[in-house]
This record gives C-alpha cells, structure tokens and sequence, in this order.
C-alpha cells in the first residue's frame, strides 16, 4: 500500500502498524487523534525534518516604535538572531562607509593577489562593530508571537526593515510528505501502542472466550520503553545543529 498522504491515511497506517484489522485495538478515535497531535508537536521541537530555518523582513511602522515590539507569524517555532538594522554609529553609509572605502582602495590588489588581506580585514571590521555598537539584545517566546527588541526605539526608523532568522515549523496542511515521515510513524505508532496498553489495564485479568486474557501490563510497558529510547535519541542525535534559538 503505498505511504499516507493524509491525516487520516496516516492514522489509518499507524493503526495497521501495530495490529489492525487482525488485531482490534482498543483505542477512541479522539484518543487517535491526540496521540498523532502530540507525536507532530515532539518531532517540530526535536527532529531536524520538523522545522526549517527562514528569513523573515518586517517594515519598522510608528506602531512598532511605540510599543517596543514586532509581530510575528503564529507558526515561528524560534528566533536564532536577527540582523542590525543600524550600522551608521561605526561605520558610515553610502560612499563613506568603512566597507566601501576599503574595496575602493584596494580593488586591484583583491582581483590579482590572495583574499586573505580582505577577509581578515572584514572580520575585524565586523569585530570592530560588534564592540562599539554591539548586537541588538532580543526576547521572543513562541506563544506570546512578540519580538522584544531591547534598543532604544527612538533609533528606529519607520520604512526601516528588520530580517529575522528564524525557524518555521512544517505544517502537515501544507506538505503532505510530512505523513510519510518514517520517525514520525515510528513514534505515532509507539503512542498510539502506548495508549492501547493504557487503557487495557483497566481490564486486568478479565477473561475472554477460549481461556485469553487482556495483558494490558505488557503493552504498556512495552511502549513506554519503546517512547522512552525514541525519544532520548531525537534530542540526543537528531535535532538541528543550530538549536540554540530563542523561544
């Protein structure tokens, strides 16, 4: 059968991987649905293939002045850093920028001699500018969708943009490949196992037809174990090399 392509073909596909129809799984299809909630939200914060990393511009407004503060997309998993919007105290602008005036002075060495000179150059610069200036100071938390900027707003201005690196969490909506994620169906199956188990214990030692009894116990535990591994090795392994963002 070919990969899910959908919420509901992936429920489907979790179902038939720990038993169904052979076996009847004794779960509600809300818990399903939880179970497949809670194993998207775990791989967005801790796989690699949950999240990507973007680049967002915002247009300064009067409003933002005022208030202190950038509006954000609802679906910003992070904030790793955003980009000066104000060099002008340290370097200059225009034609009178330190960049500038160095590449204009030095053209014809940079096209026949080693790069060396103007990358060490660059860095210093940058170096030079992160002293005087410094980086601006940011605060965002991904349930509130606020970026605090903590600068003096009366340095802001309006028409000015603010780009933002950040990382976007991958909405299943939008890309259907998602439901083809093979950890993610790894770990929905082990939560969907995980709440058979549970709710099977409710029924300890009751006796079916032909001498079979529930073992609710096992699955339980079994599952648990199973998440407990999965999980320790997402955070350990498998997250993106730079999290380390902010939110």
């Amino acid at each position: 059968m070919a990969q899910p392509q959908s919420r509901e073909e992936f429920q489907d596909y979790v179902l038939r991987k720990i038993g169904a129809p052979v076996i009847q799984i004794n779960v509600s299809e809300e818990q399903i649905e939880d179970r497949v909630d809670e194993a998207v939200s775990f791989w967005r914060d801790y796989h690699y293939n949950g999240s990507q990393m973007v680049y967002l511009k915002h247009q300064i407004t009067e409003e933002d002045k005022e208030r202190g503060w950038v509006p954000l997309p609802a679906k910003i998993l992070g904030i790793s850093k955003i980009f000066s919007f104000d060099t002008s105290i340290s370097t200059g602008t225009g034609m009178f920028n330190v960049t500038y005036q160095f590449v204009l002075n030095n053209i014809q060495d940079m096209t026949s001699y080693s790069m060396q000179n103007y990358y060490m150059t660059m860095q210093h610069i940058e170096f030079l500018q992160e002293i005087l200036v410094g980086k601006p100071m940011v605060r965002y938390n991904r349930h509130v969708n606020k970026l605090h900027v903590d600068t003096d707003t009366k340095g802001w201005v309006v028409g000015n943009y603010i780009i933002i690196e950040a990382y976007d969490i991958i909405d299943p909506d939008e890309y259907a490949d998602v439901w083809t994620d093979r950890w993610l169906q790894n770990y929905a199956a082990v939560l969907v196992r995980e709440q058979w188990g549970l709710n099977l214990t409710k029924f300890t030692n009751m006796q079916l037809v032909g001498g079979v009894s529930f073992n609710g116990e096992q699955i339980l535990s079994e599952a648990r174990a199973e998440r407990q591994q999965i999980e320790e090795d997402a955070i350990r392994s498998l997250q993106p090399l730079t999290y380390n963002f902010i939110g």
